[in-house]
C-alpha cells in the first residue's frame, strides 16, 4: 500500500521521490475509470474549492484541471487574469493574500515566469499546484506522459526515451527528465545546438545523454517525445527558418523507423504539423497524443485529491 502523500503543494517533479511519483500514478489509474462512466462524477471533493489562476493561454491543461475538479465534485473557479486586479497593478503577493482570504482549498497556477507557484505557495494556506512556470517545470504534464508510457509499455524502468526539439525553453522536457530518470529510464535529448543547454548533462545525476543529432537520439528508442517550439519564450533567432527546422529536426516516418518497431510517439501539444512532426506520424497508430490528453484528466484528479489531503490509492 502506498504511503500518505505528505506534501501540501505540487511545485515540481525535481523534489519528488520515485515512491511519491508512483503513488500519484497509481492513484490516477484508479481515477481513470470515472472518466469512462455515463455519469462522470464522484463526491470525493464535495465542499472543496479549486481556483484556476492562469497567466498564460492554455487549452489542455486549464480544461483538464477544471474537468478534474468538477468530476470530483469540487467547486471550480476560473480567474481571467486580463480582467482581474492584476491587470490594474496588484502584486502577485497581494493577489495571493486576497485569494487566500476567500478560503480556497487549492490554487492551480500557470505563469510565464519561473518560480511564481513557489512564491504563491509561501503566502497561501491553500495547496498550490504548478500548471507550468516559465521554462522551469510542468509536473502534471510529466505525470500524464508517464501514465501514457506506463499504460502502453507496462513499466518505465529500462526504457530508452528520446526527447527532441526545443530543450532549452521546455518545462515539459525538464519535468520529464526528472521523472523518467527517477523511475529508471535512460533519456536521450537532441535538437538544434542553440536549443540544447551546454551543461544539460549536469541537470540530473544519471541516465541523461545529449545526442549530437536527432537520428542518434531516436535510434533504438522505445518512446519518442517531440517538443513544441517555444516561440513565445525565444527572444532571438535560434534557427534560420521553420522550414530548416522541419528538414533537420522534424519527426518524419523515415526518422521514426530508426526507433524500435513498437516505439510510441508523444507530443505535449499544441502541435505544429509539418514542422515538429509530420502529419502522417502524428495521425499514425504509434502516436498516443490523444491518449496523453485523456490521461491528463485522471492525473489531475489524482493531484487535486492528494493535495487536499487524500491518501494515495494503490493499484
Amino acid at each position: 500500500m502506498n504511503k500518505p502523500f505528505r506534501r501540501r503543494d505540487l511545485l515540481g517533479i525535481r523534489n519528488l521521490s520515485a515512491e511519491e511519483i508512483i503513488g500519484i500514478l497509481d492513484t490516477a489509474e484508479n481515477f481513470r475509470e470515472i472518466n469512462s462512466r455515463e455519469i462522470k462524477k464522484v463526491p470525493t471533493l464535495r465542499g472543496k474549492t479549486v481556483i484556476n489562476l492562469f497567466f498564460e493561454a492554455s487549452t489542455r491543461t486549464r480544461t483538464s484541471f477544471e474537468l478534474a475538479a468538477k468530476r470530483l465534485s469540487a467547486d471550480a473557479v476560473n480567474i481571467s487574469v486580463s480582467s482581474s486586479s492584476l491587470s490594474k497593478g496588484e502584486t502577485l503577493i497581494d493577489t495571493a493574500l486576497t485569494l487566500d482570504a476567500m478560503s480556497p482549498d487549492c490554487i492551480v497556477v500557470r505563469h510565464s515566469s519561473a518560480g511564481v507557484p513557489h512564491q504563491l505557495a509561501k503566502f497561501s494556506k491553500a495547496a498550490v499546484i504548478n500548471a507550468g512556470d516559465g521554462a522551469n517545470e510542468h509536473p502534471t504534464q510529466a505525470l500524464l506522459d508517464a501514465m501514457t508510457i506506463r499504460e502502453h509499455k507496462k513499466m518505465i524502468k529500462g526504457l530508452q526515451v528520446a526527447i527532441i526539439g526545443d530543450i532549452l525553453h521546455s518545462r515539459v522536457a525538464r519535468s520529464n527528465i526528472h521523472l523518467l530518470t527517477k523511475l529508471g529510464a535512460t533519456v536521450r535529448v537532441s535538437g538544434p545546438r542553440t536549443l540544447v543547454p551546454n551543461d544539460f548533462q549536469h541537470f540530473v545525476e544519471k541516465n541523461l545523454l545529449v545526442a549530437t543529432n536527432i537520428e542518434k537520439a531516436i535510434e533504438g528508442a522505445d518512446v519518442v517525445m517531440i517538443l513544441r517550439i517555444q516561440k513565445e519564450r525565444q527572444d532571438s533567432a535560434f534557427f534560420p527558418t521553420l522550414r530548416e527546422y522541419a528538414i533537420h529536426y522534424g519527426l518524419t516516418q523515415e526518422r521514426l523507423n530508426l526507433a524500435k518497431p513498437n516505439a510510441i510517439v508523444l507530443h505535449p501539444g499544441p502541435m505544429n504539423r509539418g514542422i515538429e512532426i509530420a502529419s502522417d506520424v502524428a495521425d499514425s497508430s504509434r502516436s498516443l497524443i490523444l491518449d496523453q490528453v485523456k490521461y491528463g484528466v485522471a492525473v489531475r484528479m489524482a493531484v487535486l485529491y492528494l493535495a487536499t489531503g487524500g491518501m494515495p490509492i494503490g493499484e
